[in-house]
């Protein structure tokens, strides 16, 4: 388990290193999640937070699940059903950068930062991290919005998307950050009041739901299935190329 948020900064660079150098899928998110991680231990360095030493707990927590199932699943071990899905998804080549990207957060979201709620703040100090809590995933939507206005600029079908960061409501991809987020609160003030086998029923739960949604993500229906068609036989096909735009938001 790592210790610090340096030490999972580390670690997802060193995933964005390898998928470019491989042309592994799986980066797209991991470059993601290491722009957020920074952005939110700039944010407790800059007292964004109501108890910055509990948020840099929350976010070591959270981080370790996602870095704990990327491990697992290229160690052909046991990782959680949704997280196998996605980790499945990045291997899909029909699938768009946003899907992908999607896929991950969706997890990561609805299912981890719930758990990871959980476990910080027990019982009912579950309350007093809600504002917190909000705060983070704003950051969330805010650097997906701007990876999808990057991408924009590279692929123009994409113009045709709704901005999923900004969405409140079910857009063409049937996923919403702020539906997600949402649920995610409502599923850690849940889970914090229940005793330890109790969580472990409950969380399966969570992990099917969150299967049921990514695959509404990867299958969307006709018209949306079609419309992320156009979008995928326009998209710039460098893996490397785009792994490293969305770490950067600069096209090279």
């Amino acid at each position: 388990m790592y210790q610090t948020i340096d030490d999972v900064v580390a670690s997802l660079n060193t995933i964005v290193s390898d998928c470019e150098q491989t042309k592994n899928r799986s980066g797209y998110f991991a470059a993601l999640y290491k722009r957020m991680t920074i952005a939110v231990k700039e944010g407790i360095q800059n007292n964004a937070f109501v108890d910055g030493k509990r948020m840099e707990k929350l976010d070591i927590v959270f981080a370790n699940r996602y870095l704990s199932a990327y491990e697992a699943y290229h160690r052909k071990e046991e990782c959680g059903t949704s997280w196998k899905y996605a980790f499945d998804g990045c291997i899909n080549e029909s699938l768009t950068v946003i899907q992908q990207l999607i896929l991950g957060v969706n997890t990561h979201i609805n299912l981890d930062l719930a758990i990871a709620s959980a476990v910080v703040a027990p019982g009912d100090s579950i309350h007093a991290l809600e504002a917190d809590f909000n705060r983070i995933n704003d950051v969330i939507a805010s650097l997906f919005d701007d990876v999808q206005q990057s991408l924009e600029g590279v692929w123009w079908p994409m113009k045709f998307l709704k901005r999923v960061g900004k969405t409140q409501q079910t857009d063409v991809l049937n996923f919403s950050i702020g539906a997600a987020r949402k649920t995610a609160w409502a599923n850690a003030v849940i889970l914090a009041g229940l005793n330890e086998n109790e969580q472990h029923a409950y969380v399966q739960q969570m992990d099917a739901i969150v299967y049921h949604i990514a695959e509404k993500i990867i299958n969307p229906g006709f018209f949306a299935g079609l419309l992320m068609k156009i979008v995928r036989m326009t998209e710039y096909n460098d893996v490397a190329r785009t792994i490293n735009l969305i770490d950067t938001t600069v096209a090279k």
